[in-house]
């Protein structure tokens, strides 16, 4: 089969573009644009959070910004945890933006495999590291615990097909597992999105959480006994040792209900974004995987080619297929189709 002639540039932004995205090994503006778009962003979103490796002086410091950090301060199993997950979720992330560069992948071969195995040691890390927190994440809810674990399997789980199919060369069922894999890793960026617009809307819902008096007099939130006592009087039991384990429903309040109400509105609201962001890239990566079949199939012949060397059994198919595991009709290389 002749291959398809190079169409000449449509005008001076095309031609301006493929200058860009050309030497960097790809072919067509729109994959540069959705790599641009994603792989952007997920690069945005690690950089700005690599200050959060200084654990004391920026993540849980004076005046952090995380809540979750109350019960960091309780758990060294939870602070340890934490730690273990940035330490290796952020280099891991950063790390993986540049497995998706063709010319990478085409021609520093070396660095693709070796930084594959980086990324992949440092994925499983980060998620033992994210299953030691999910307890008290954004609160610990049912909800936020579930996905956290569901997020976990899809994430850990993708990776591992990803590494079976690569070893066994079927080349184009690696590329659909990883990009699957981070594709569920990135809608804890998206989840970030939701949270504040779900936030927002609950906040004039009149939801309610119920936060420790502990909690609430703790550095982290209203910061003193007094301040406590003036807006939760239900506190008092707690101060007097009544009841050390005395909690109170604080109303989600974005505005107005300082930190307390804040606090309430985003552990309401964490578990439903990520659940929500979770479902948008796991559809959005399959219609991305069925609109792209041409590189599909480029990889699957260049799979058969590398199976038929290495004499493997079953060339083409060696690695998990749909044509081996389910009834779809056997694949046939695109040798044999062009010399029907």
């Amino acid at each position: 089969m002749a291959a398809a002639p190079n169409r000449p540039p449509a005008n001076a932004f095309v031609r301006v573009m493929r200058k860009l995205y050309n030497p960097i090994g790809f072919t067509k503006g729109y994959n540069f644009t959705l790599f641009f778009i994603f792989a952007g962003a997920m690069l945005g979103f690690i950089l700005a959070r690599f200050q959060y490796l200084s654990y004391n002086g920026v993540f849980c410091g004076d005046d952090p910004q995380n809540f979750d950090c109350y019960y960091y301060d309780q758990s060294s199993v939870e602070k340890a945890g934490i730690i273990i997950h940035l330490a290796a979720i952020l280099p891991a992330g950063f790390l993986a933006c540049f497995q998706f560069v063709p010319a990478i992948r085409h021609k520093a071969i070396l660095f693709h495999r070796l930084n594959g195995y980086v990324i992949l040691f440092l994925s499983l890390v980060s998620t033992a590291g994210a299953l030691m927190i999910a307890r008290h994440a954004f609160g610990g809810g049912l909800d936020v615990q579930v996905v956290v674990g569901v997020l976990s399997i899809m994430f850990v789980g993708s990776l591992g097909l990803a590494y079976y199919n690569v070893k066994r060369l079927q080349l184009e069922q690696h590329r659909a597992w990883m990009l699957r894999g981070w594709f569920y890793a990135g809608a804890i960026i998206t989840s970030r999105i939701a949270l504040i617009s779900i936030a927002l809307i609950t906040s004039n819902q009149e939801y309610y959480l119920p936060i420790s008096c502990d909690q609430l007099a703790s550095r982290y939130l209203l910061g003193s006994q007094k301040k406590t006592l003036s807006r939760f009087p239900e506190c008092e039991a707690y101060f007097s040792g009544k009841n050390a384990d005395q909690v109170v429903s604080v109303e989600a309040a974005m505005s107005g209900g300082g930190g307390p109400g804040v606090r309430a509105a985003l552990n309401i609201s964490f578990g439903p974004a990520l659940w929500l962001a979770l479902f948008i890239h796991a559809v959005g990566i399959e219609i991305y995987i069925r609109l792209t079949p041409a590189e599909s199939e480029r990889l699957r012949n260049v799979s058969y080619q590398r199976q038929v060397e290495a004499g493997m059994k079953h060339p083409g198919r060696a690695g998990l297929t749909a044509d081996k595991l389910g009834d779809s009709a056997v694949w046939v290389p695109e040798e044999v189709n062009e010399a029907k």
